[in-house]
């Protein structure tokens, strides 16, 4: 998750898609005492989230919501349509590394689900393996 917000990666996707009018929630799912917890009164900021672009950010300190989505890794991207279906889930590119430059070149997979959406297109790729840490901080939710 770090390179994609220390090379705003991360940002300039979620300006670029709440800009279309796309929800952007960002989910801690941390328990008190874990790395990642953020509290209530910290108003949802850690983690490089203060300078990310989401139109929420929804804390999760039981795990509740992480699990019930099945995530796995952080990010662990998703996508639901208008109708409530989930539509994508998975990592947000194909460059499983933790190296910066390597998000320059990648396919977003996010993006493109999106411009499916957008074009009235089945999304081509709706499931890919997520990589990052293991869950214990942040799940990443888009709603068209």
């Amino acid at each position: 998750m770090r390179k994609h917000y220390e090379s705003g990666n991360m940002q300039t996707l979620q300006k670029e898609i709440t800009a279309q009018g796309v929800v952007w929630l960002t989910l801690i799912s941390s328990s008190p005492g874990t790395q990642g917890y953020v509290s209530p009164k910290a108003g949802g900021r850690a983690d490089g989230v203060a300078e990310g672009e989401p139109t929420a950010v929804l804390l999760d300190p039981t795990g509740a919501v992480g699990k019930a989505y099945g995530a796995t890794n952080t990010p662990h991207m998703y996508i639901v349509d208008k109708a409530g279906l989930l539509v994508y889930a998975g990592a947000i590119d194909d460059r499983p590394t933790t190296r910066r430059a390597d998000v320059q070149g990648a396919h977003n997979y996010v993006r493109a689900a999106l411009e499916d959406m957008a074009a009235g297109r089945a999304v081509q790729t709706p499931v890919t393996r997520a990589y990052g840490c293991t869950v214990r901080v942040r799940v990443e939710l888009a709603g068209a």
